[in-house]
């Protein structure tokens, strides 16, 4: 193996292709004369859910602040998402979201997202990152370890296996390895092996499930709003039910629940669940729409984070980012804008710090700060139920009592929910719900 300069940034590993190794991918290259992506899964240049993707079937939520960093990773990609049938529209007004008992007030919020499927989006975005001169994807190539110098102290690479047999071991040298193979990482395990501690985790378990169907979407489906989000009322209520427009005119409809609480997959009685919803937006449309797939399934045993940015010895040259430091309870949306928060950081931090040697002690504090608010949002939402099990927050339940006053509040108050609409598109923190004039508005609306 060549004994690469402990600074040079002539080649980068990413071990994933998958949204964050895809983002990864696309801010390396701006920073390393060569990046290879080193997938498991055959990758076909068509939207595809591949194997090792098993939530990508199901909808997905990209919050403002992710939609956002993607648009400036990816100038182009807005406009192909749009000519492909992607739906792009204003949050405060498309959405009819009924929550605490009440619709959520629409307005015009000036906060935009898009409404497509993962598998549509993802494929847009390895469209734009294959075409990066300096970009090379490996599909069908598992990675089976680090390759490291003779201390333990650097990765200078990893070593692969390619092809359906697994029988050929070869050894590919990297400057720097990104780990971005999800929740299942083998990031902890290679740690182990090189003598490492792994890295503390944070649980906290919600027992979420839900099943996912696909309707023919026709016009006048839907009369006043483009989506609709049905949010359970905790902790007595457990359901929910989500139904957005996606591209090819589509409905993606999901119904679930918190806590084992789940939606069966037989026709009949899915339909039957999505009923018995407080309110029958989702229902009165897909009770007369043409079910275009089978019922799908996803568990979601725990929210789980690694906080790496604990360690004090970790190998120079290798870092982890994406839901292998954080995967989050999906039903609130968070995952993919993480992810494209935690390249950004990434991308700032190559920017400003030549060498590589050091870099990942300053990057997971870094993306230890990006993970805090999402991570701190979803638990204290999940222990508003009692069954909920893990590391609670501190002043969760007072937090909570004031934020069900917020949700209340922006049953009929637009300014007190546009704050909200920031705070949870993560493009405002949440202390600003405490500014003054909102905490003001939220209890005289009360």
């Amino acid at each position: 193996m060549t004994q690469n300069l402990p600074n040079q940034r002539t080649h980068a590993v990413v071990i994933g292709c998958s949204l964050a190794g895809l983002f990864t991918a696309r801010v390396l290259s701006d920073h390393f004369d060569q990046v290879t992506i080193l997938e498991r899964d055959v990758v076909n240049d068509h939207p595809e859910s591949r194997r090792g993707q098993p939530h990508t079937r199901h909808l997905h939520g990209l919050l403002a602040q992710g939609f956002r960093i993607i648009k400036d990773l990816f100038p182009d990609l807005e406009d192909s998402l749009v000519k492909g049938g992607a739906i792009i529209s204003d949050m405060g007004e498309a959405i009819r979201w009924y929550h605490f008992d009440g619709y959520k007030k629409q307005f015009t919020s000036g906060l935009h997202a898009v409404s497509v499927s993962r598998i549509f989006l993802e494929w847009n975005i390895r469209q734009y990152v294959t075409q990066l001169p300096n970009v090379t994807i490996q599909s069908s190539c598992a990675v089976r370890g680090l390759a490291v110098n003779d201390e333990r102290t650097r990765v200078l690479g990893v070593h692969v296996v390619s092809g359906n047999d697994g029988a050929a071991e070869t050894t590919l040298d990297a400057d720097l390895v990104v780990d971005a193979t999800g929740r299942g990482s083998s990031a902890g395990k290679w740690l182990e092996h090189l003598g490492y501690d792994r890295p503390p985790e944070d649980e906290v378990k919600v027992g979420v499930g839900y099943a996912t169907r696909l309707y023919r979407r026709r016009e006048n489906d839907l009369v006043g709003a483009k989506l609709v989000m049905i949010s359970p009322t905790p902790p007595t209520q457990k359901h929910m039910s989500f139904l957005f427009p996606v591209e090819n005119d589509r409905w993606i409809v999901s119904a679930g629940g918190w806590l084992g609480d789940h939606p069966p997959t037989d026709e009949s009685e899915y339909l039957e669940f999505i009923r018995r919803l407080p309110v029958s937006d989702v229902y009165d449309v897909v009770r007369r729409a043409e079910p275009l797939s089978d019922v799908f399934t996803y568990k979601f045993p725990s929210s789980l984070r690694r906080r790496y940015e604990k360690l004090t010895r970790f190998p120079e040259g290798y870092l982890v980012l994406g839901d292998a430091i954080a995967s989050f309870n999906p039903i609130y949306g968070q995952g993919m804008t993480s992810a494209a928060m935690q390249v950004q950081a990434l991308d700032r931090l190559l920017r400003q710090q030549a060498p590589l040697t050091g870099l990942w002690r300053p990057f997971f504090q870094r993306i230890a700060t990006v993970v805090d608010i999402p991570w701190q949002m979803a638990a204290c939402e999940d222990f508003r139920y009692p069954e909920t099990v893990g590391k609670k927050p501190a002043m969760t339940d007072l937090t909570n009592a004031y934020l069900t006053k917020v949700h209340r509040a922006t049953q009929h108050d637009p300014v007190v929910y546009a704050q909200f609409l920031k705070v949870m598109n993560l493009m405002a923190p949440p202390t600003s719900l405490m500014h003054p004039k909102i905490v003001w508005r939220v209890l005289r609306g009360s």
